[in-house]
């Protein structure tokens, strides 16, 4: 997503509805939102979907689109001059990452390693299964289980270090990729309602409707709305579940613009919010899902595109995919 362009996310609605600021939020009045360059924006109402933040590779750091294809194009760069190669974390990214590289470069020596007894933890057994024997069998990527070593210095890619494991042995890799833990964009929020934001998550806390809650006033009425990853809720933390959330939310708002209190709750369809497309290398995926009640649907694929279907996407966002080759040559 950080590559195509918003210009056109609200070209159906009426002239003067809608304002795009590029720029980061810092702080939060109680009817203006701070923002890094110094402007103020007036508000009645404020939905909040700052999402987390996770380090290279898994996201880039910049926030233009020629400095973000530099800072991938290094990441390529490194992997292709390392030969044995360290992915710390087994959830989606990290499995995704690994038979990439691995794919890419079926030469190179390639170790996944995961705190927990199975890949995919948040998945269920069937897709852990699928995933993991993919991972084996097919790309002979070594899978080490209920291992957690400490990532060593350098952040999130760390060249010519090393990982001591749980029985004490050490091993020296060319590269170190870390991939776990999202760290929530919450902070802003605590120049307002510091204790709206979790202790134990840093999540912002939120009621049934999405409302802003504390902990002492858990049906606080305020005009802030949070949803996504940077809100803690019950549901996925998937991007069908954001786009269920901001229905709920843009409902609520509506409802008290027209004077009426928000009447739409927030319940989670595990099975439709909590889908995955799961990537095994170049061609290989898999979509998986699962209900509530343990029911699930597994659907492989060999025949999916290097440039994951990225059109489809930019048609989405209302960008015209015609200018993705010129985004390309520009870089």
């Amino acid at each position: 997503m950080s590559f195509i362009p918003y210009d056109g996310v609200a070209k159906s609605a009426p002239n003067g509805i809608f304002k795009r600021i590029q720029d980061t939020a810092v702080g939060l009045t109680k009817n203006q939102v701070l923002l890094a360059s110094g402007d103020k924006i007036d508000y009645a109402y404020v939905a909040i979907a700052t999402g987390s933040s996770q380090p290279l590779p898994v996201q880039v750091l910049a926030t233009e689109r020629s400095d973000a294809c530099h800072e991938l194009q290094v990441v390529q760069e490194t992997i292709k001059a390392s030969q044995n190669i360290a992915i710390i974390g087994g959830g989606a990214v990290g499995v995704e990452l690994a038979s990439d590289i691995k794919d890419f470069y079926p030469g190179k020596d390639v170790t996944l390693v995961h705190s927990r007894g199975e890949i995919l933890s948040h998945f269920g057994k069937r897709l852990q299964d699928y995933a993991l024997e993919a991972l084996q069998d097919e790309l002979k990527i070594r899978v080490l289980l209920n291992e957690r070593p400490k990532m060593p210095a350098g952040g999130s890619m760390a060249r010519s270090a090393s990982l001591t494991f749980s029985d004490g042995h050490e091993e020296k890799f060319d590269l170190i990729i870390g991939c776990t833990g999202q760290q929530p964009n919450s902070s802003f929020l605590g120049s307002l309602l510091p204790e709206a934001i979790s202790k134990e998550t840093s999540r912002i806390l939120v009621q049934p409707t999405l409302q802003v809650a504390t902990a002492d006033e858990p049906n606080l009425d305020a005009p802030i709305f949070a949803f996504g990853d940077v809100a803690d809720h019950n549901g996925p933390r998937m991007a069908r579940a954001g786009w269920m959330q901001a229905g709920v939310v843009l409902d609520n708002i509506l409802s008290m613009i027209g004077g009426q209190a928000p009447w739409r709750i927030y319940q989670p369809d595990e099975f439709i919010e909590g889908a995955i497309k799961l990537t095994l290398g170049k061609t290989h995926s898999v979509i998986y899902s699962i209900d509530g009640n343990g029911s699930d649907v597994l659907v492989p694929s060999k025949n999916g595109s290097l440039d994951l279907d990225v059109k489809r996407a930019w048609k989405m966002y209302g960008a015209n995919p015609k200018l993705i080759e010129e985004a390309v040559g520009s870089t």
